[in-house]
């Protein structure tokens, strides 16, 4: 293998992950990465902060150790729902910065799926729109929830779409939007979005109207490369996405800012309150490994990224160590055993 990283000294030295276990599998899965992380040797240790999606906030001394290092690895947390409960994961990105959510939904060899050819990278703009939490009760019965849309975070979504799809060889970045009904609002993000895809002339831009890239997503899923979205209509391409190319329990992610990125599950975690997976530990692994995987290759330890990768897909590729969700019976440790068994 040719030499195309120069390091500098203290490169290889570890470097410390905050780790936030969450609620329901969350402790199982992030559990399983910690062993194969050990295994494997890699250049990282884990400082592990307890809290529940249950909590009214997120405690001070874990947005310091996210803060001082920069990166965090996930479990799901439980948002419950009504209640005006806060959802933690929200309250992260917020506090974070966190404005570009990644969720890398592809074909894993060995896994039957209707379709093939998937490889499309949703990349979500996390810090407005509806998910906001905007919301009152302007008299009883009467509740207003505000979209805000500004031309700071759009253009800085877009830029961050065009800026992946340009330095990871990607051909094609689409917007996916409502501009039609939501003229002001979603047209400023495509106004946006077409500003800064002048500036990429190499890369085929785009536009969608979401329902009509829901019917695409499932009817032709193989047209589509990069997607850039506003918030909500993200969370649901993605999601679709996921299940198109395998379901959720083998889907990356993360949500990266300026400074500081927490990786976790690809797609909602819907597993989480699943007690039946919790009592057999039979969660599935594989998303948050390779959310890891993702998250090594952020920290500039490719190779490292490269083992657990090709040792994921190995055991996927054998289909003899699945669990529920991919069609065995396999427990969580089964599969991790056998991702270490298959490390270089």
């Amino acid at each position: 293998r040719s030499v195309t990283y120069m390091p500098r000294p203290g490169d290889g030295s570890p470097r410390a992950v905050t780790l936030i276990p969450g609620d329901g599998v969350g402790p199982l899965v992030t559990g399983a990465v910690a062993q194969v992380m050990e295994a494997m040797h890699s250049p990282v240790y884990f400082e592990k902060y307890d809290i529940h999606g249950d909590m009214k906030s997120v405690p001070p001394e874990v947005i310091e150790s996210i803060k001082k290092n920069k990166v965090c690895l996930k479990g799901g947390l439980r948002t419950p729902v009504g209640g005006g409960v806060n959802s933690l994961n929200v309250l992260l990105r917020k506090e974070l910065d966190l404005y570009a959510s990644l969720v890398h939904c592809f074909n894993l060899a060995g896994l039957p799926t209707r379709h093939e050819n998937v490889d499309i990278v949703v990349i979500r703009e996390n810090t407005e729109g509806e998910y906001s939490g905007l919301e009152h009760e302007v008299v009883p019965g009467v509740v207003e929830s505000l979209k805000v849309i500004t031309k700071f975070c759009s253009e800085r979504i877009a830029k961050y779409a065009f800026e992946y799809a340009y330095l990871n060889n990607r051909k094609k970045v689409t917007a996916v939007h409502k501009a039609n009904i939501m003229k002001l609002a979603d047209g400023l993000f495509l106004e946006s979005c077409r500003e800064v895809a002048s500036k990429y002339p190499s890369i085929q831009y785009n536009e969608m109207i979401v329902d009509n890239c829901s019917m695409q997503l499932v009817s032709k899923p193989e047209q589509f490369d990069v997607m850039v979205t506003p918030n909500l209509y993200g969370n649901l391409v993605a999601n679709t996405a996921a299940g198109i190319a395998g379901g959720t329990g083998v889907m990356p992610g993360g949500n990266v800012g300026a400074d500081h990125a927490i990786f976790e599950q690809g797609a909602s975690a819907g597993n989480v309150g699943n007690e039946n997976l919790v009592t057999e530990k039979r969660a599935n692994p594989v998303a948050l490994l390779l959310s890891s995987a993702m998250m090594l290759r952020h920290l500039q330890f490719p190779s490292f990224a490269d083992r657990l990768e090709t040792a994921v897909r190995r055991v996927i590729a054998e289909g003899k160590y699945r669990t529920k969700d991919l069609g065995g019976e396999s427990t969580t440790q089964q599969v991790v055993d056998a991702v270490i068994a298959n490390l270089d």
